[in-house]
């Protein structure tokens, strides 16, 4: 009986240490989830469709483009190929994850790569960098990530028609806030901060040069090599 206590006692203390590490990423989440359902119910999506496309796909920046491309009428071959280019910057997540992960089993790697998202991988990435590897609150983040997610597309979707217009609501202004934030608390000295100053710029001269979709990957790859070079020279 006292065990069963002490591990109810445990099991409280992983939910809410699980619940605080993920409150900065449901501020985000949540407005731009709900964008997502209102621009989803606009495009003609139902609102089942809307959730089970935030439970299968769960990846913000595909679903936003996705539903402006359904809007627009696209075929689904562009909508599948487009969405998976953009999508294509998790191989790298994936990659630098993967070294603290190595004792994992195979089932245990697809799961967690299947709720891997950006916000996540940023979380994640400071969590194995400090030693905590705790599984069991890995997927107790992941899950309450994509949760908010669903529930806020869910309510998106239900409120769309409502919403004439979410351009005025500056919606799209959470994402962008919430990974400064992360950044911030990953940018522990001149160095990454540099390196992230240098690939943001290059990103943004991709975009003006017309590479929409592969901007995010080959901005990576440029500025983690710029970063790597620059470390590397400063250390002679």
């Amino acid at each position: 009986m006292q065990e069963r206590v002490i591990d109810n006692g445990k099991d409280r203390g992983a939910v809410f240490q699980a619940a605080r590490k993920i409150a900065p990423l449901a501020m985000g989440y949540i407005p731009v989830g709900m964008a997502f359902g209102v621009l989803a119910q606009k495009a003609g999506l139902s609102v089942l469709n809307a959730v089970l496309m935030s439970v299968f796909v769960y990846a913000g920046s595909a679903q936003l483009i996705a539903v402006g491309m359904f809007a627009a009428g696209a075929p689904p071959v562009s909508i599948i190929l487009t969405t998976f280019v953009v999508n294509l910057r998790h191989l790298l997540m994936s990659a630098a994850l993967a070294p603290h992960l190595s004792k994992w089993g195979l089932g245990r790697m697809a799961a967690f790569c299947y709720q891997l998202t950006d916000e996540t991988f940023a979380l994640h990435s400071m969590r194995f960098a400090e030693g905590d590897r705790d599984r069991r609150q890995t997927f107790m983040i992941n899950a309450m990530a994509q949760t908010v997610w669903i529930l806020s597309s869910w309510a998106g979707a239900l409120a769309g028609s409502g919403v004439p217009d979410v351009k005025p609501l500056a919606l799209d202004y959470a994402l962008p806030a919430m990974f400064i934030g992360l950044l911030a608390m990953q940018a522990e000295n001149g160095l990454k901060w540099l390196t992230a100053g240098f690939t943001g710029l290059t990103a943004v001269v991709l975009v003006q040069a017309g590479l929409d979709q592969w901007s995010v990957i080959v901005a990576t790859v440029i500025g983690a090599t710029f970063g790597a070079g620059v470390e590397t020279w400063t250390k002679k």
